[in-house]
């Protein structure tokens, strides 16, 4: 199972390419970490996670175009949260964000425990 540092930092790595309320795409642009496209594997562990934050509605990944499209309730995470969590930009919305994928990731963690 990834660790949540490393997804975090993952997380990280990745850019708004498009946002409109309820779904944002999110491009990989950089991977100081991972020197190239993360594994299969790891990509899986990935899309996983994401669909079990709460408020998820979907997730697609697209491997060759290094991108990723998340479908979203506002209502449970704020619109705002995508580009400051992204960015490291403490607000509330971030926080909310920030806070939603650590109870994913304790919910995933557990199941698999």
């Amino acid at each position: 199972m990834i660790a949540l540092d490393d997804l975090r930092a993952f997380l990280h790595d990745l850019e708004i390419a498009h946002h409109v309320r309820g779904r944002v795409r999110l491009k990989l642009v950089r991977d100081p970490q991972f020197q190239q496209l993360p594994s299969g594997a790891l990509i899986e562990q990935i899309q996983h996670l994401l669909e079990k934050l709460p408020g998820v509605r979907s997730v697609r990944l697209n491997l060759l175009a290094r991108s990723c499209v998340v479908e979203y309730d506002p209502e449970t995470i704020p619109p705002d949260a995508w580009a400051d969590f992204l960015s490291g930009e403490p607000s509330s919305a971030a926080s909310t964000l920030e806070n939603v994928l650590i109870q994913a990731y304790q919910e995933v963690t557990d199941a698999l425990s």
